[in-house]
């Protein structure tokens, strides 16, 4: 059957266990095969820019954020990555507010050094989290283009209930080449040149 919606993913499921017990914890399932799916894809698709405006010490990051690509301010000048080690000795050598150059992440937050001495424009490149599945947001680009890792990913999360089945080998097997395909397609993504139209002659 197609797996195109969060509905059909789970009839999916229940299908290829075969089984009529596991029916309330399926969707459980999904949010641990989701889990895993944001530890294991790093794709262009999920690839988002925002730009704000930073005057503060602390500024927010972005409620699907999931990992930094880069962050520069709009005017120029990517800021560095830092330690909070880094960072504490440089502010013991100097609290003086400047225009940033550094950041570290903490607590959901970016910590900027220098403290902004006025307010910067700065844009951030970040890898977003997938949208979860519900019964309201049924599809997203995972399920669309990639329904086996959300299939393998959610029958591979069943082995707790399923004790000793050795199909759960298979489907760790499974679920790991499809991610790794997925993977390759984003790195030919990024290589290809640009499409040429030959004109016939």
């Amino acid at each position: 059957m197609a797996i195109t919606t969060y509905d059909e993913l789970k009839s999916s499921i229940a299908n290829w266990l075969n089984r009529d017990d596991l029916t309330a914890v399926i969707p459980d399932f999904i949010t641990m095969a989701e889990a895993q799916i944001a530890r294991d894809v790093r794709h262009w698709r999920q690839e988002k820019r925002v730009s704000t405006t930073a005057d503060e010490r602390y500024e927010n990051l972005p409620l699907d954020w999931l990992e930094m690509i880069q962050i520069q301010l709009s005017a120029g000048g990517r800021l560095q990555a830092i330690s909070a080690e880094g960072l504490q000795k440089l502010r013991e050598e100097s609290s003086t507010a400047q225009k940033p150059k550094y950041y570290r992440l903490t607590s959901d937050q970016i910590e900027l050094y220098p403290v902004p001495d006025t307010s910067y424009e700065i844009s951030m490149q970040y890898y977003a989290r997938i949208p979860a599945l519900t019964s309201t947001d049924t599809a997203n680009w995972v399920l669309t283009y990639y329904p086996d890792i959300y299939l393998y990913g959610s029958l591979l999360h069943t082995a707790p209930y399923l004790a000793d089945d050795q199909r759960t080998t298979v489907w760790a097997s499974l679920y790991k080449a499809a991610v790794d395909a997925l993977n390759q397609d984003n790195e030919k993504s990024r290589v290809s040149g640009p499409l040429r139209m030959g004109i016939p002659g």
